[in-house]
């Protein structure tokens, strides 16, 4: 058998000019971050599947179809990890570590999703991330972004990137904004995308993510969250942007920025490329209700991750 070996598809060996331009932004990360009083925490490449299913939601698009997962020997179903905020919030319930707060890590390392390798996908990919676990604070998500913002000027890339935020609430909230969305799409259903059709039973706040032209149309007449937040959301979206402002850190207020995990609430932000706003290249946001789905107290957190891989290809 001469056929020549290679690679699984998707998943690229690392070496040269490539290795050194990813040890330098995991550096760069580390120190911004370890400034912010940040630990490094490694959590294992696999988890057992139930706290992906548990956390991201089984209408997620990870959840759905971008999951490598397997029956070991024992027969129990193990995952490699598709993300890194779920393992570490397992990990602080494990190791008993949410009795005292504020908690905050910081983690790099690979993440594997099955899914169709493209520009900026890859199926075997790296990532730079933190979690802060503390009071559910609005000063909490400025300090993240804040740190993202350093970590970017950093590796010089500030430049080419704009940030985004939004907020999706909390859950009654969030519920009430979805009963409405999911009304309106159910009658325009004819202009809706295939895609976002599927989106529309189990997952409607996605659709407001579709990149499809049609759904993007369709969009301008939707319902939007900010006329089903309460006071306290309210409020606190407003203290976000008064110190995003106050700090010298500019931003556009995005109505559809929604995450495709179903753990988040709250804030969500991301810096995307200015030259096309498909391409995120660092994202974020809170998870207040995320170490309860795992069976430990109401720990809210607040957190981002970026592609090192998609950092990579702006370093000379």
């Amino acid at each position: 058998n001469n056929k020549k070996i290679s690679t699984v598809r998707g998943m690229h060996d690392i070496y040269g000019n490539s290795f050194y331009k990813q040890r330098y932004i995991i550096e760069r990360f580390i120190e911004v971050a370890t400034l912010f009083n940040f630990t490094p925490m490694n959590t294992p490449i696999m988890e057992y599947s139930e706290i992906f299913l548990r956390t991201l939601g089984d209408a997620s698009d990870v959840v759905m179809k971008e999951m490598y997962s397997f029956l070991d020997k024992s027969n129990d179903s193990l995952t490699l990890r598709p993300e890194g905020t779920a393992g570490v919030a397992r990990a602080l319930i494990s190791n008993g570590l949410t009795q005292s707060l504020p908690q905050r890590y910081l983690y790099y390392g690979p993440m594997f999703r099955y899914e169709r390798p493209q520009k900026g996908r890859l199926r075997q990919f790296n990532q730079v991330g933190l979690e802060l676990y503390g009071k559910g604070s609005y000063f909490e998500d400025c300090e993240v972004i804040r740190i993202a913002y350093n970590f970017l000027k950093e590796i010089g890339i500030l430049k080419d990137v704009e940030l985004k935020i939004n907020t999706i609430g909390k859950a009654i909230s969030r519920n009430n904004f979805i009963i409405e969305l999911k009304s309106y799409f159910s009658k325009n259903k004819g202009k809706l995308s295939s895609d976002s059709l599927k989106r529309l039973e189990k997952n409607p706040l996605r659709i407001l993510d579709s990149k499809d032209p049609e759904d993007k149309e369709l969009l301008k007449g939707a319902p939007v969250i900010y006329n089903f937040l309460d006071k306290d959301e309210i409020e606190s979206f407003d203290n976000i942007k008064n110190m995003l402002n106050s700090m010298d850190i500019s931003f556009t207020i995005d109505p559809y920025l929604v995450r495709g995990l179903d753990y988040y609430s709250d804030t969500t932000f991301e810096f995307t490329l200015k030259k096309n706003d498909k391409f995120a290249v660092l994202a974020g946001g809170r998870y207040d209700s995320l170490i309860k789905e795992l069976g430990g107290g109401i720990i809210p957190g607040v957190g981002w991750a970026a592609g090192v891989e998609r950092l990579e290809t702006f370093i000379l």
